[in-house]
């Protein structure tokens, strides 16, 4: 399954890359939530100058439910801004900057709340248009930061360095041209001519016609991978507040430890099945220039971390890392009047593509399929619809258990595995070999999900 249905955009688009030495940063709403994390990430940035680092920031902290909450309450016709102000202004203030944009801002916001407590109605675009003031300010006030502590820094828009996208408001994909925009509008940077470090808007874009637009899940993800391969970085980082790729949750698993080096295609499975990694649109840039992701830890940055890259470069391990997807539903379909009949999984396929419904994992035999959907799915449509085809029986609080792995040694790992479960007296309701061959999921009660992945990870990790 494709997780964008724009990734051919990526493998065909052209692009060049501009001579000098780049690295991608990009820090999430959490690392700039106030003053004190914006000190702390503006010494990250400092550290890494010689580098040349392009910074791309999400909003901060709660800025992005404040502004929501905002548009609530324009839509009952009554406009406050005070969450929004206060905090940016009370930031301002503790990091001793002074930033007018951040009040012209403000002030644009209120405008535009004014506008929707009028028509008491919030469109997909004017939502779009709301949501980007968080990120606008945020960049402001790291630009300014950093240029009062001596450091050379200037805030971009992501449309002042060609960051185009359709207009599907609140999910736009980006468009073809990027591929040349950034390197246009950054390339004096890279080749060391500009010196101010570019602090970027993560998570938004603008369509042709000039409307601002958000990428959807993801979304600042994309904009540090865009970029980053656009310019021909030699490095994307993410920062988070843990060591890299964990081979398991360490709120789980206590013994978790940070994974080396994990491919493209692992932490792809790794983030369709729970793991706080990339969002996996997010990997389809670096993937087709072939560009390195690093996730560092912004509480501990001489960490090395985990680097994301095509392939291994030594052996590849047994097993890369153990996670977990709760509250999902199992969906078992049996129907014997279609033995040897053509046609059994289009008939059921089409009834998920008709009340567009995503499945999970699946496993199938000549007459019975069985599969998983999130648990929150309404299925009131599609039920129906597929008891047409057969018996359907439908089980509730069940979870995913996925063992990232190499699935062309999976006789081990599920020797491993099932010795393991069975000692422990846990039974598997389903298992799945995923066709990107670097996955095997296991269906297991709710209850025991934690359980099971600490049974796991110490047969597999020992």
């Amino acid at each position: 399954m494709s997780p964008n249905k724009h990734d051919g955009l990526f493998k065909t688009a052209p692009f060049v890359i501009i001579d000098g030495t780049m690295i991608v940063m990009k820090f999430g709403g959490s690392s700039v939530a106030n003053a004190e994390r914006i000190r702390h990430v503006a010494k990250i940035i400092q550290a890494y100058t010689e580098e040349r680092p392009v910074v791309v920031l999400s909003a901060m902290g709660d800025t992005t439910d404040y502004l929501l909450e905002a548009a609530d309450l324009a839509v009952q016709g009554r406009v406050d801004i005070g969450n929004v102000e206060q905090l940016h202004l009370d930031t301002a203030k503790e990091l001793g900057v002074d930033v007018p944009a951040i009040q012209e801002l403000l002030g644009e916001l209120k405008t535009l709340l004014t506008g929707i407590s009028m028509l008491r109605e919030l469109t997909k675009r004017t939502r779009d248009y709301l949501v980007s003031f968080g990120e606008r300010m945020s960049v402001r006030m790291m630009a300014a930061y950093l240029a009062k502590e001596g450091t050379a820094a200037k805030f971009y828009d992501a449309w002042d360095i060609g960051i185009v996208s359709d207009s599907n408001y609140m999910a736009a994909e980006l468009l073809d041209e990027v591929w040349q925009n950034i390197p246009k509008a950054l390339g004096t940077y890279k080749s060391g001519s500009e010196k101010a470090i570019p602090i970027v808007t993560g998570f938004i874009a603008k369509d042709k016609k000039g409307t601002i637009t958000t990428l959807g899940r993801g979304g600042s993800d994309l904009s540090a991978t865009i970029i980053g391969a656009a310019m021909g970085a030699d490095e994307i980082q993410t920062w988070k507040d843990v060591d890299g790729i964990m081979t398991s949750d360490p709120r789980v698993v206590s013994d978790a430890h940070p994974v080396g080096e994990v491919t493209y295609e692992e932490a792809q499975e790794l983030a369709m099945f729970g793991a706080q990694v990339l969002h996996p649109r997010s990997m389809l840039p670096c993937r087709k220039t072939g560009t390195p992701v690093r996730v560092k830890n912004s509480y501990n940055i001489k960490s090395p971390g985990s680097i994301i890259v095509e392939k291994h470069s030594g052996e590849r391990p047994l097993v890369t890392a153990i996670t977990s997807v709760k509250n999902i539903s199992l969906i078992d379909i049996e129907s014997s009047r279609m033995l040897g009949a053509a046609g059994f999984l289009a008939h059921i396929f089409n009834q998920f593509l008709k009340w567009n419904i995503s499945i999970d994992v699946i496993a199938t035999s000549e007459v019975s399929v069985s599969l998983t959907v999130a648990g929150k799915t309404d299925l009131s449509g599609l039920l129906p619809d597929l008891e047409r085809v057969g018996d359907v029986n439908v089980k509730k609080d069940k979870a995913i258990v996925t063992i990232i792995c190499d699935a062309a040694r999976s006789s081990g790992t599920l020797a491993l595995s099932f010795a393991a479960l069975e000692k422990e007296g846990i039974n598997v309701q389903m298992i799945s070999q995923g066709a990107s061959k670097v996955n095997i999921s296991f269906i297991v009660n709710n209850d025991e999900a934690d359980r099971v992945v600490k049974i796991l990870h110490k047969a597999l990790f020992g």
